[in-house]
Order: C-alpha cells, then structure tokens, then sequence
C-alpha cells in the first residue's frame, strides 16, 4: 500500500512539473510571437503559435493569436480553422466570430481572383507567380470554386451575425451590418 502511495505521489509531481513546465513555455512562446507580430514577421510569430498550440491546444489566446497571425500573414484558409478552433474552446468571445468572418470573406475575394486557388484534392494554394502572369488574363473561376465562394460568403455572413448577437452595443455594428448588406447583395 504504501508502494502505491509512493508511485501515486511520484506520478502527481511529475504530472504537475510537466503541466508547469509546458505553462511556462507556452507563455514563452506566446510572448515571443507577441514580438514578432509587432515586428510584422507574422510567419516567425505563426511558427511560435504552431509550437504554443501543439504544447497545448486548449488555451484560447494561443488560438487566437495563431488565426491572427495568419489572418496578418494573408494565409486565410489556416486562418478560418485556427479561428474555428478558438471558437470551440471560447465560443462566447464576439470578436472571434468577426474576425472569422472578415478571414472567410477576404478568402473568398482571393479565390475570386484567382491569387488563391484549389487543388484536385480540395486543398488552397497560391499559384506561383510566373504561372499566375501567364494565366492572369485566362483565369475564370469554375464551378466548384464558385460553390466554396458562395459557401465562404453565406459563413461570412452568418459570422458577422453572431458577433452582432454577441456585441450588440459595439462601436462597428453599423460597419457590420453594412458589410451583411453588402454580402447579401453579392449572394443575390
């Protein structure tokens, strides 16, 4: 009994050690990236995020922050599922939910473009650029992309929806329901 005790004890420590262990390297890793975000390397900030959430997932700022970070990067796809994620861990934060929205939209408007396209597999990807000049004047978007555009406003839409039933009083909720109007017309 008195073995088992021992063992227990051991393991408690160890597990308390290593959880405060990877707290504190998570808070470091957040503060570094927090320094290059302010220095606009969003792709060293992303890689700290990276690292932040793979110590652990489950803390909201680390979310946050990565979705930002791509959303600062212009990398909208990574940033919509960082932004989902933070979502599932904190689904009452208002401005999660805008900024999903304005990463959905801007995504949409590059695949209208055609700067991003997508794959055989499904996957986005930005074209090189001696193979975007040569197409620049050729690209018309099919109708599968037409489809994810669409798809991509309606989320935008229903994202800018929620963040006005979470933030009634905000600042922007003129701005934002300009922006609804807008996406509504373009759906038409």
């Amino acid at each position: 009994m008195k073995k088992a005790l021992l063992l227990l004890s051991i393991l408690f420590v160890s597990v308390i050690s290593t959880a405060c262990i990877n707290n504190f390297a998570v808070q470091e890793l957040n503060a570094k990236a927090k320094l290059y975000m302010e220095e606009g390397d969003y792709k060293a900030a992303i890689e700290r995020l990276k690292s932040s959430v793979d110590l652990d997932g489950t803390i909201f700022e680390s979310q946050y922050n990565l979705a930002v970070a791509y959303t600062q990067d212009e990398d909208y796809a990574n940033a919509i599922e960082s932004f989902k994620k933070a979502i599932s861990i904190n689904p009452d934060m208002p401005d999660v939910y805008y900024s999903l929205a304005v990463a959905q939209e801007n995504l949409s408007v590059d695949l209208q473009s055609g700067s991003v396209r997508i794959d055989e597999n499904g996957a986005f990807f930005t074209p090189k650029v001696e193979d975007d000049e040569a197409l620049e004047d050729k690209y018309e978007p099919n109708e599968a992309v037409l489809s994810t555009i669409n798809s991509l406003k309606q989320d935008a839409l229903k994202n800018y929806q929620v963040y006005l039933e979470k933030a009634p009083q905000a600042s922007d909720s003129e701005d934002v329901k300009q922006k609804i109007e807008a996406l509504k017309d373009s759906l038409q």
